[in-house]
């Protein structure tokens, strides 16, 4: 399993809009093949960004996914947002070597 951190950091201004955008987006990476889950995280301080966290079950199940029509599909709604608001964002993939899960779940 890996996971996949997308870690955008957004213009305060402009958080409210990139909210709205992700409650609203298709989620057409839930059927994809290989998809376990995924959070999307706000920061809890000023100038630290959000974090897309998605759970894959391979990186090959997550490139066959970022290089799908779904994928592109998905992400031109990013384009209706004003220009200024994702400042910069960073990629970062781990393996998981290692998990544990609370007594209630699962």
């Amino acid at each position: 399993m890996i996971t996949v951190a997308n870690r955008i950091f957004v213009n305060p201004e402009r958080a409210d809009a990139f909210e709205e955008r992700f409650r609203r987006r298709p989620r057409r990476v839930d059927t994809q093949p290989g998809f376990v889950s995924d959070h999307v995280l706000r920061p809890t301080k000023e100038g630290e960004p959000y974090v897309v966290l998605s759970f894959w079950e391979s990186r090959e199940a997550f490139e066959a996914w970022r290089t799908s029509p779904g994928f592109r599909d998905g992400h031109k709604g990013g384009r209706t947002l004003p220009e200024d608001t994702v400042l910069r964002n960073v990629v970062e993939i781990h393996e998981v070597f290692t998990a544990s899960q609370g007594a209630g779940e699962g």
